[in-house]
């Protein structure tokens, strides 16, 4: 029977994840209940309603968050849907992507599916039991999220509207789901099959901001833009959901009739062969860690200047904009030194430089995935050390990370220049971006800590990230107090030029940074085991 034991295998994986899937319904209901309610205490008044609608209309915003809608009266629901919506979606998709990776592809890749195999089960029954896992996730996440929001009551939440908010979100995990489950039939291994999964969704939220901008053809092609099209709490449209589980059960029809037609431990895509003799790069432990994440080096790299050219192709519309909004003009300030859109740009900086960051983090936290695996071993047997390996990987995440963002300024700067009559100088989105930095290299050194000391933790310091991104997104618009806001190491950088430069910030944040990691290397030197401390 193709689904033997499927009962038992779904059991063993959620007792396997019962600890991930808590925390990701917690944070995910958690965070849009905080926001639907500071929504509703900070814009009780219509007319601070309408104020916050006139910033959503201009083509960067749209580009951002998707198009606004129910503007005309614009609600607190409308306004959730607008500023929420979106990327609360895309973190049900990394959610759902992590999880198919690390359920089919990575237990095969580890030799766990050949054990499995070997007993009485049904040839389906292990890619039928991670399906019915994350879908359940994404039916909890969505339900609990639709019953908090009638829950709690605020004025323009309604019923109908909550629910299909909740919806959405399980619908977009569902639809990653599957795209991912087809994806872990084609590649051989799980590092390409999470990277071409990310990808996928990469290149969705690309379109959907082309295709918000400037073709409406483009945006309904990708999920994100789909999804959007319901216009919740506004017109509670149910036709993009429908077209989204039919999208939903091609894809999962398809893995599982690409998944019955491959052999265990193989991918259906064609292995590339290798060379006859080795690079000479290969003979150092540096240029082993370089080959081994080459692909996501260069895949990473061609999305931070695409996503910062997508960005920068909306400039041109910018000014005569704001020309006519006296609300923008009052939030971007009055500095005769700098035009507007200049001054805007700043205000993208920080969503470039968070972006940045998580190559930089996923190229570090390689050591720890091959620290499981053991493949550690293999070098730290051959006389090189403990320092000197974690060095190699400490190296190529701040390069990569600080490379990611100069090329991400330099495609706004550059698709900016192509549509402005006059373009702001290179020297100034630099200078901008670049402040980032100390701030990146902190997050860089609390994964390094948290590697160090407590490896099995070492997870959270996407918790954090995602937790400043919110901040900095959010921050100004739901009130956060300061104290909160200053968790996060990119709130205290200066946003050039409509804050005065300051280097002392800078220099703290990267003083403590380098003590942490200079911290972390005794702690991972002196620590025992793949496990170590805690």
């Amino acid at each position: 029977m193709l689904f033997h034991q499927l009962k038992s295998l779904l059991s063993f994986n959620a007792r396997q994840n019962w600890l991930a899937s808590i925390i990701w319904t917690l944070s995910v209901v958690g965070i849009t209940v905080v926001v639907a309610g500071a929504f509703s205490n900070l814009y009780g008044s219509a007319e601070e309603r309408d104020a916050m609608a006139q910033t959503l209309v201009n083509p960067a915003m749209v580009a951002m968050v998707g198009p606004a809608y129910g503007i005309d009266n614009y609600t607190i629901g409308a306004m959730m849907a607008n500023q929420m919506l979106l990327f609360t979606a895309i973190v049900l998709g990394i959610m759902s992507i992590l999880m198919i990776t690390k359920l089919t592809r990575k237990q095969e890749e580890e030799g766990k599916f050949e054990l499995i195999r070997s007993m009485p089960v049904g040839r389906l029954s292990s890619l039928s039991s991670a399906l019915i896992l994350v879908a359940l996730v994404n039916l909890l996440i969505g339900l609990a999220t639709a019953i908090s929001l009638i829950v709690i009551n605020v004025e323009g939440i309604g019923v109908e509207g909550s629910i299909m908010y909740g919806t959405i979100l399980t619908v977009t995990g569902l639809i990653f789901t599957g795209i991912t489950a087809v994806i872990t039939q084609l590649t051989e291994t799980s590092r390409g099959a999470l990277g071409l999964s990310m990808a996928v969704l990469l290149v969705a939220y690309f379109a959907r901001a082309i295709g918000d901008v400037s073709s409406e053809a483009l945006s309904l092609a990708s999920p994100l833009g789909l999804i959007l099209r319901t216009e919740v709490y506004v017109e509670n449209d149910w036709w993009p959901i429908i077209v989204a589980v039919v999208i939903t059960l091609v894809f999962t029809v398809l893995a599982f009739y690409l998944h019955n037609r491959r052999d265990l431990g193989a991918g259906l895509l064609p292995s590339k062969p290798g060379k006859k003799e080795a690079s000479k790069l290969l003979l150092s432990p540096l240029g082993l860690v370089l080959r081994l994440q080459r692909t996501q080096i260069i895949a990473w790299l061609m999305a931070m200047i695409f996503l910062g050219a997508s960005y920068g192709s909306v400039l041109g519309d910018l000014e005569s904009f704001f020309a006519d909004n006296e609300m923008m003009q009052q939030m971007l300030g009055n500095n005769p030194d700098y035009t507007l859109t200049e001054q805007f740009i700043t205000m993208l900086m920080v969503i470039l430089s968070i972006f940045a960051t998580i190559p930089m983090v996923i190229l570090f936290l390689k050591i720890r995935g091959e620290e499981k695996k053991e493949r550690n071993d293999h070098l730290l047997t051959t006389g090189v050390s403990r320092y000197r390996l974690l060095s190699h990987y400490l190296g190529i995440s701040i390069v990569m990370g600080v490379v990611s963002l100069f090329i991400a300024l330099y495609g706004l700067w550059a698709a900016g220049a192509a549509v402005m009559d006059d373009p702001v100088p290179f020297e100034n989105i630099l200078k901008a971006g670049m402040s980032y930095v100390p701030a990146m290299l902190g997050i860089l050194a609390i994964a390094n800590l948290l590697f160090a000391f407590l490896p099995k933790w070492t997870p959270l310091v996407w918790a954090y990230l995602v937790f400043s991104f919110f901040t900095v997104y959010l921050g100004g618009m739901i009130d956060i107090p300061e104290w909160i806001a200053n968790i996060s190491s990119f709130n205290h950088i200066p946003q050039i030029p409509v804050e005065e430069f300051s280097w002392t910030p800078l220099f703290v944040l990267l003083a403590i940074g380098i003590i942490v990691l200079i911290l972390s290397q005794f702690g991972y030197r002196n620590r025992d085991g793949i496990e170590g401390q805690g």
